[in-house]
């Protein structure tokens, strides 16, 4: 007699047609079409993940090809992760670090930064990456302040980058599908291009040039605005929306001159790529330029709990040293005990496996194996870095044309999404942009799984295009 494995026992603790009712009668998924439940299709229920992958209430097993949502970067089913929060829960399971202080988010901020480049040396604590994004731009304005140039309170961003839904956040973000439903926003954001290589409008066949021609659109937007309102440009080192756009090189470097001479703070928003999604515990110092903050969340726990951190340097830091000043803003849950502890036997995984180097070993044989798809019609370019990729896909590779809007509701969201996820791969097919397929694994896997990941695509992509 075969032993029920501790999938199947897991799985067998669930009535799936119980809770696919009381989803569809009181859950309210983020991010999702709630017809899909309503119209009796259901939704795909998560009961189990181990390693790189999760099983569903049915027994399916899949491979996790986005990490739950770029943030398992140490894998899932860490017992050790697990028993540290029970065992912190037990002896202090929640206090506020609002005038008062406990040791995990003291040892945690001194943890995150001894990481960060430079002088961030600052760590103030929220509980996801919106939070994050959301305090530096309340701090940016309020740094500002405290210099006595109260007009600077704008912010410039990019096109197409997603800095969170919190409505100061959403005045970041640069997809206008997400913020027409919630106008007015709150004001004060721009918007530059993006480093979206394959579609340049400038410099199309040089790389370096164009870095610098979207990096010089950032001073052109201060100038036109009037450097004296300018607080801050938020940047991802590698923007995820619109299908992972890496910097190309010089691109930083030139956007930290420009913010110097016009006296702009530089935040890094590393939400995703923190925390070795690039190969470094943030992807500011893999790409070698020095940002006034960074935001950061997802990989920081591994998503064994909740947690953000916006790390600040000593120069914004200076003013809140001395005298009567705070700063009027926090989150309950802000470096909760539980979370931090997590955080710092997280990142102690970390180092002790060496996921960093692992990352910067495996993402080229990574970027290698997914080039194979370029011999597919459908497939128009593929970018990223580290563990961190996209696959754009076109109707014609020569004129590099893109699906019109009901073409992309019926590849991505009418085929592609369920095929994949049919096909044992749990991924990002997405149109904010173009249309994207989008992989970030845990930072635990290699050569073999890229191959794995490989084979279930041609196959999607393939039948994909005969459905055209």
């Amino acid at each position: 007699m075969t032993m029920p494995t501790p999938v199947d026992l897991a799985s067998a603790r669930y009535d799936d047609a119980d809770l696919q009712q009381k989803a569809k009668d009181h859950l309210w998924m983020h991010f999702a079409r709630q017809s899909l439940m309503e119209d009796g299709h259901g939704v795909p229920i998560i009961v189990k993940g181990d390693g790189h992958h999760i099983w569903d209430s049915a027994g399916k097993k899949y491979f996790d090809g986005l990490s739950g949502l770029f943030v398992v970067n140490a894998g899932h089913g860490r017992r050790r992760l697990a028993e540290v929060a029970a065992k912190q829960a037990e002896e202090l399971a929640f206090f506020p670090i609002w005038s008062y202080a406990h040791p995990n988010a003291i040892e945690l901020a001194d943890r995150l930064a001894s990481y960060a480049p430079g002088d961030l040396n600052r760590v103030f604590f929220s509980t996801g990456g919106g939070e994050a994004v959301e305090t530096a731009f309340k701090l940016a304005k309020y740094f500002w302040k405290l210099q006595g140039r109260p007009t600077k309170h704008k912010v410039i961003s990019r096109a197409v980058a997603y800095h969170g839904t919190p409505q100061g956040a959403l005045a970041i973000t640069g997809i206008p599908g997400m913020k027409e439903m919630f106008e007015p926003v709150t004001p004060g954001g721009f918007r530059v291009p993006n480093t979206n290589f394959y579609r340049a409008p400038e410099h199309a066949d040089d790389l370096n040039a164009f870095g610098q021609w979207a990096a010089n659109r950032i001073e052109e937007m201060i100038l036109f605005e009037g450097p004296e309102t300018v607080a801050a440009v938020f940047l991802e080192p590698v923007q995820n929306s619109g299908g992972c756009f890496p910097p190309p090189p010089g691109y930083f470097q030139r956007v930290r001159e420009i913010c110097d001479q016009y006296d702009v703070l530089l935040v890094a928003d590393e939400v995703i790529t923190g925390f070795g999604r690039i190969g470094e515990m943030f992807a500011s110092t893999t790409y070698g330029f020095q940002p006034d903050m960074i935001t950061c969340a997802k990989g920081m726990t591994s998503g064994y709990s909740p947690i953000g951190a916006t790390i600040v340097s000593d120069r914004i830091y200076e003013p809140f040293k001395h005298g009567q000043t705070s700063f009027y803003h926090g989150y309950t849950f802000g470096g909760h005990p539980v979370s931090s502890a997590v955080a710092l036997a997280n990142l102690d995984i970390f180092e002790e496996e060496k996921l960093l180097e692992n990352v910067r070993e495996n993402s080229p044989i990574f970027r290698a194996t997914l080039e194979k798809l370029l011999d597919l019609p459908i497939v128009g370019d593929v970018r990223g870095d580290g563990y961190f990729f996209g696959i754009e896909l076109v109707k014609d590779k020569t004129t590099k044309e893109t699906f019109d809007d009901d073409e992309s509701e019926r590849l991505l969201r009418g085929f592609m999404s369920k095929a994949l996820f049919d096909a044992g791969l749990y991924c990002r097919a997405d149109d904010r942009g173009d249309p994207v397929v989008q992989l970030a694994p845990p930072l635990t896997v290699g050569p073999k799984e890229f191959d794995e990941i490989e084979g279930i695509l041609r196959g999607v992509l393939t039948e994909a295009w005969t459905r055209l």
